[in-house]
């Protein structure tokens, strides 16, 4: 009876030791389930707020670059002018002038002034016979919308359409060989005087800073003279500043 006894005792010592591990390892369980979350949730919280900032320094650098009132660019070109009765078209080199003034940060209203100047190619004529590379150049000012309609911090997109009237100037080498204004008979220059003008084009911007910027215009500019409509592909290169806060 005594050794009974004596085996009873030490055997319910061990099973108590036993669940009070087992009831402490269950009551550590959730503190260490619970750690991994909330770490986890400290991470997708700052990388939140990273995001956020990074979005907040992006629209706010769109504001400084985009919310200007006036911009003005001038620029260096190159256009490919169509003549009359089959002559070879010419290479022209320009200076393009443009004042824009913007209503928001995307609609504005451009004032465009540029000059084209080239060499034409003509056959020798009875009339003027050692004249067979004449000088031409025309001069147009033409208003018009532009809409940008992509825009990031660095750069931008833009399109513009204008229109207005341009003035040729055809007949300049020939002054004092002949009375009228329309170059020599069978030349197939133009006359001298004014045509309608257009101008279609897509507008790349590259910031600089927030006031100032590179310009690359790749365009089409459609003309009147004589009886005909001349489309006269060409591209500009220059520089834009920005002023004046909406």
């Amino acid at each position: 009876m005594f050794s009974f006894r004596t085996l009873i005792l030490p055997l319910a010592l061990g099973m108590a030791t036993v669940g009070m591990a087992q009831s402490g390892e269950s009551s550590s369980n959730p503190a260490s389930t619970q750690a991994p979350a909330a770490q986890e949730q400290t991470t997708t919280s700052v990388q939140a707020r990273i995001k956020q900032r990074r979005e907040q320094r992006r629209e706010q650098a769109i504001k400084d670059a985009y919310s200007h009132l006036y911009d003005a660019s001038l620029s260096i070109g190159y256009q490919r002018f169509n003549l009359s009765n089959n002559l070879q078209r010419v290479t022209e080199w320009s200076w393009v002038g443009d004042f824009t003034r913007y209503f928001g940060d995307k609609v504005g209203v451009t004032l465009d002034g540029r000059g084209n100047y080239g060499t034409a190619f003509i056959q020798p004529t009875k009339e003027v016979d050692n004249v067979s590379h004449p000088a031409i150049n025309q001069y147009s000012g033409m208003i018009g919308p532009v809409y940008r309609f992509y825009r990031t911090p660095r750069y931008s997109v833009s399109g513009r359409v204008l229109g207005g009237i341009s003035y040729g100037n055809f007949s300049g080498d020939f002054q004092g060989v002949q009375a009228n204004s329309c170059g020599p008979k069978g030349s197939g220059l133009y006359c001298d005087g004014m045509a309608f003008a257009a101008n279609a084009g897509v507008i790349g911007d590259y910031n600089v800073s927030p006031n100032f910027a590179l310009r690359v215009v790749g365009e089409e500019t459609f003309t009147g003279y004589g009886t005909s409509l001349q489309p006269n592909p060409g591209f500009t290169l220059g520089f834009l500043y920005r002023w004046g806060k909406q």
